[in-house]
């Protein structure tokens, strides 16, 4: 855990500097077909009460059955963590009354998870990653969902989530600033996804944040913490966090005393606000779950599961790096998707070409991101075919056009000709950039004689050298090659 308070990330406050730590578990729903004890439906969006088993509905005599898909998908996360993997572990009785918790008790594991510690690398930003401890990693069911407003006097309950597999990760307090909690979320949620352990839909509830907050002076001891329940978006955990370690500061520069409990965040309002006084375990009353034996596995189906990993995006940006020569900031963002990641080696090893790799990625993470931000999508699932994205770098890194003549290009290829080859275009639409002295002294020529002045001035100060380029290329369209503009203008103006 960080025990040197870093300057630049300490709030500041009415009497000296004050340091947050941040702590969270992230909900995950498991990526499987059926329920983690039942084979009732996963799939979102159903009618209310349309998947929902004799054991989700805990009526009695019903048994739990684990269901191997969720555990093998616990073990996989376990391993993209680099966590320690416990070949037993132990399923017990969490116990409270909830009304969208038919059994009165969630099944949950406590003091033996089927995970243990491990560590993921975040990239704060391109200069700076941390690495953030993993406590643990267990798995349980999900509960109801209650509704309150389908009626002025009632309150409905839907139980499609009940008994849906989840698994909590439960991570250190190592975080020390809001920026370093979103970037941990996206981190982990792009490592779920690669995995393919959750799909991260927050806005489904598939991924879901209870964020611990606390407040120290730099170097002393932990505060005391509160919990803010259920945040299901990565900006709304950085806004949350933000209000409660001013909320917890203004308490404590007061001469009050922060007390341990759960609050929630209203974005609306840009505050938290009590929920109830935190539960400690012991309120929860665990035992060993009567129904269902320890959990219980070989290193073998654990080194199963490791060898069918994918290439994780540590690994991936590593691998960028090396074999493509990319700066670790774009591999970075390239990896952070795994399908941008497959367009963009789609687009470098297009046909039999390597092409420049840095190239490539800078037109995927410009101008390509930017047409997909602006429709929605991301890059992967645009009309934009990796091959298009090579023909165009093919087109730039031979001469046949510059780079503005390719953001037209593009520009036709996103509109008009969304299947169009783009050297086919150039060629048929004459837009290949002229890079023959003889065609581009003409309009040199004619630029010098119509601005002696400019000349004069140029010749006096050298850096007056780009008007003329600039008007060099508006006389020829935009199709004169800049490099050769330069060249001849130098030589004719004898600087």
């Amino acid at each position: 855990m960080n025990t040197h308070a870093n300057p630049s990330k300490l709030i500041k406050g009415a009497t000296g500097d004050w340091e947050v730590v941040i702590g969270m578990e992230i909900h995950a729903q498991v990526t499987s077909r059926s329920k983690l004890f039942s084979g009732a439906s996963t799939t979102f969006g159903e009618e209310p009460n349309a998947n929902v088993s004799l054991v989700d509905a805990a009526m009695p005599g019903m048994l739990p059955v684990i269901n191997e898909e969720c555990v093998a998908q616990a073990v996989r996360t376990g391993l993209g963590l680099e966590a320690k993997i416990n070949l037993r572990s132990v399923f017990d009785r969490k116990n409270y009354f909830y009304p969208d918790l038919p059994q009165g008790y969630q099944i949950s594991q406590y003091k033996s998870p089927i995970v243990g510690e491990g560590v993921v690398l975040v990239d704060v930003s391109p200069t700076e990653q941390i690495e953030v401890g993993i406590e643990r990693l267990h798995l349980e069911q999900d509960a109801g969902k209650s509704l309150h407003d389908q009626s002025a006097t009632d309150s409905f309950v839907d139980l499609n989530r009940s008994g849906v597999a989840l698994m909590e990760i439960v991570s250190k307090p190592d975080m020390r600033s809001s920026d370093e909690a979103r970037a941990y979320v996206s981190k982990l949620r792009t490592i779920l996804r690669y995995i393919g352990s959750c799909d991260g839909n927050m806005e489904q509830g598939s991924l879901r944040a209870d964020v611990n907050v606390s407040v120290r002076r730099p170097g002393g001891p932990l505060g005391t913490r509160c919990e803010i329940k259920n945040v299901n978006s990565i900006r709304f955990i950085g806004q949350a966090i933000e209000v409660e370690a001013r909320r917890q500061i203004a308490i404590l520069e007061d001469g009050g005393k922060i007390d341990q409990e759960t609050r929630l965040f209203d974005p609306g309002r840009g505050e938290t606000r009590s929920m109830r006084s935190k539960e400690e375990a012991h309120d929860y009353r665990y035992f060993p779950d009567p129904d269902l034996l320890p959990l219980e596995f070989d290193q073998g189906y654990v080194d199963r599961l490791a060898a069918e990993l994918p290439e994780l995006p540590d690994a991936k940006k590593a691998r960028f790096i090396k074999d493509y020569g990319l700066p670790p900031y774009d591999a970075g963002v390239l990896v952070a998707d795994k399908e941008t990641a497959d367009y963009f080696e789609a687009a470098v090893q297009h046909g039999d070409a390597r092409r420049d790799a840095k190239l490539v990625a800078n037109w995927i993470t410009g101008d390509v991101a930017a047409f997909a931000n602006s429709i929605g999508l991301s890059v992967a699932q645009t009309h934009i075919k990796p091959a298009q994205v090579a023909g165009i770098v093919d087109l730039i890194s031979d001469g046949t056009i510059s780079g503005k003549i390719a953001k037209d290009l593009l520009a036709i290829i996103v509109g008009e000709e969304k299947d169009g080859d783009p050297r086919a275009i150039v060629e048929a639409r004459g837009m290949k950039q002229v890079t023959d002295a003889g065609a581009i002294a003409g309009a040199v020529d004619a630029i010098i004689a119509a601005n002696p002045d400019k000349v004069a001035q140029a010749q006096a100060k050298p850096s007056m050298l780009g008007w003329f380029v600039g008007q060099v290329m508006k006389e020829t369209g935009g199709k004169a090659n800049p490099q050769a503009v330069n060249e001849l203008l130098k030589a004719k103006l004898g600087i």
